[in-house]
């Protein structure tokens, strides 16, 4: 099986040894993304909806270079800096997908990079 490197101008660069995706056969593994914004390379700031609505749209970016969209998306993972904001990103989450959600785990832990309070990885397939 070959690996392929996605990367995208439209999400964030990398700040270390890894890529924005990997494609492995039919299934793209897409690395946890923060809300910064790709065009400014600066932290979204204010709330926590808006942290989690560039977080998404950072993953639909990578999604997109994928050939892929929200409906492709079989796991995420959402990391928290406090269980308390889980219903405030949920109600954003929620809003980029349209039926048949992807299983999900939702953790809340010490510390996130750069102090934000939402980070969010996807495991998406093109085999549907």
């Amino acid at each position: 099986m070959s690996k392929e490197v996605i990367n995208t101008a439209h999400a964030p660069a990398p700040i270390g040894p890894y890529n924005q995706a990997i494609k492995a056969g039919n299934l793209l593994f897409i690395s946890g993304q923060i809300p910064i914004n790709p065009a400014t390379n600066e932290l979204v700031s204010g709330s926590v909806q808006e942290e989690a609505r560039q977080v998404m749209n950072n993953l639909k970016a990578i999604l997109e270079a994928a050939s892929l969209t929200f409906e492709h998306v079989v796991k995420t993972t959402i990391f928290l800096s406090d269980m308390s904001l889980f219903a405030e990103v949920n109600e954003v989450y929620g809003s980029y997908f349209t039926n048949a959600y992807p299983a999900r785990e939702t953790v809340a832990v010490k510390g996130l990079p750069k102090n934000v309070n939402v980070e969010i990885s996807m495991i998406a397939t093109a085999a549907l």
